[in-house]
């Protein structure tokens, strides 16, 4: 009897030992997988670790020699000094009312010059965007102090007006937004002016809903953006109780140079805790904000 072509090139079926073999090797992978993935987690997170734990160390334990990693006897010791020290809650609500209010007057002016330069046509807009584009490549540290010399003359040194609303527009946010809103049908803007809509009213009730995903995704970065911002508070306030939490932490320093590692580490840690707690509740939109944001 002659075989065919098929049923030599055919398969033999897998036998009992090759099929638990196999579940074996994908069961491998599967744990070897998760260790790399654990100990690249661990490698990230070790920075957070260390602060968290530094925390609640005393002086002593912080300062010891070999270091250790856990501490050996927990204290709170530092968070009460960093209200000592520090007008702490001062500088908690500052860091509040500067990065929330930058964001608010972002959004704001960002979406609004993003739909002119995306969905209205008018003379001068491509010049106007590639001078917003090419603003971007000039250093932050390049225009600090003309800025700082208008805040100065303004009055607004050591004022939540001098904070937010030199940065109540971002080149950065204009782009973004842009590059979104070109993405959108126009027929619904059209749909909309043969009914009689203007362009505020397409703005307001059709352009932003449909923008939500990249408008979540601008706030946070813009949030956590002047949230961690150092420099920024350090150089247009000069008075303690107008800081923020980042330019606070500089004033634990010590005038011979030493740093107090324990209370540095709590007030860190107080800081960060704002911000995972609104990546923790805003986990789900935010990844789904970015994923939208790439597609067209």
């Amino acid at each position: 009897m002659t075989t065919t072509a098929a049923q030599r090139t055919a398969t033999p079926p897998r036998t009992a030992p090759g099929r638990a073999r196999l579940r074996i090797g994908r069961r491998a992978e599967r744990w070897l997988l998760f260790a790399a993935v654990l100990v690249l987690t661990a490698i990230v997170l070790l920075p957070v670790i260390v602060i968290v734990l530094t925390a609640f160390k005393p002086a002593a334990e912080i300062n010891a020699f070999p270091p250790t990693l856990l501490p050996g006897a927990w204290t709170l010791d530092n968070f009460a000094k960093i209200f000592n020290d520090l007008p702490f809650g001062r500088l908690f609500v500052n860091s509040l009312v500067f990065a929330g209010g930058v964001t608010v007057f972002a959004l704001v002016f960002d979406s609004l010059a993003a739909y002119a330069l995306a969905r209205i046509d008018f003379r001068g807009s491509r010049v106007l965007l590639i001078v917003i584009v090419a603003s971007l490549m000039i250093p932050f540290q390049a225009t600090l102090i003309p800025v700082y010399q208008l805040v100065a003359q303004l009055g607004w040194v050591n004022t939540f007006a001098g904070l937010i609303i030199p940065r109540a527009a971002d080149a950065f946010g204009i782009f973004f937004l842009r590059q979104f809103f070109i993405s959108l049908p126009r027929d619904l803007d059209n749909a909309a002016r043969i009914d009689g809509a203007g362009e505020f009213r397409i703005f307001r009730s059709i352009v932003l809903p449909n923008a939500v995903p990249a408008l979540l995704t601008l706030a946070i970065f813009t949030f956590v953006n002047n949230w961690n911002d150092l420099l920024w508070p350090l150089v247009f306030t000069t008075s303690p109780e107008m800081g923020t939490i980042t330019s606070g932490l500089t004033l634990l320093t010590g005038p011979s140079g030493i740093i107090p590692y324990g209370t540095m580490m709590a007030g860190s840690l107080i800081a960060v805790l704002p911000l995972a707690v609104m990546f923790l509740i805003m986990q789900r939109r935010f990844i789904e904000s970015v994923a939208t944001t790439g597609l067209k």
